[in-house]
């Protein structure tokens, strides 16, 4: 899924805007940036569903954008992370309780996947409970 090269150019920014590398965290000219797309489950885009998943990575050298395409290859990309992240965006964007089944559907997801997805979540949150505390100081 890699696609390396440089980012897009974004009209909006100025020729002289800096970002940073995402291996050393140096600040670099946005025009001398190396960039990849890069498999991860954790990540979500905020317009179009069909980047979930996706994750753009920058770099200020070849060599660093080498190790964080190596990273993220080795990195385990986990669906029910996915799906969750589906289902809570789309919570997110209701002002009212749904029936799993349309959150499925409103969140591109098959039933079953939208219910690991909450699975997932639900275990994720008693784990930090476990470890962190819960309400009034469990």
């Amino acid at each position: 899924m890699e696609d390396i090269g440089p980012p897009p150019e974004d009209p909006a920014a100025d020729a002289d805007s800096l970002d940073l590398c995402d291996q050393c965290g140096r600040a670099v000219a946005r025009t001398e940036l190396l960039g990849a797309l890069v498999p991860d489950s954790s990540a979500l885009h905020s317009t179009e569903p069909e980047l979930d998943g996706k994750r753009v990575v920058l770099a200020c050298s070849a060599e660093h954008l080498t190790t964080l395409i190596a990273d993220y290859r080795h990195r385990p990309f986990v669906p029910e992370e996915q799906w969750a992240a589906k289902v809570c965006r789309t919570l997110a964007e209701c002002d009212e309780p749904l029936p799993l089944s349309v959150v499925a559907r409103l969140s591109g997801l098959s039933e079953r996947q939208a219910m690991e997805g909450v699975e997932w979540h639900n275990a994720r949150a008693r784990e930090w409970r476990r470890r962190y505390g819960g309400r009034g100081g469990d």
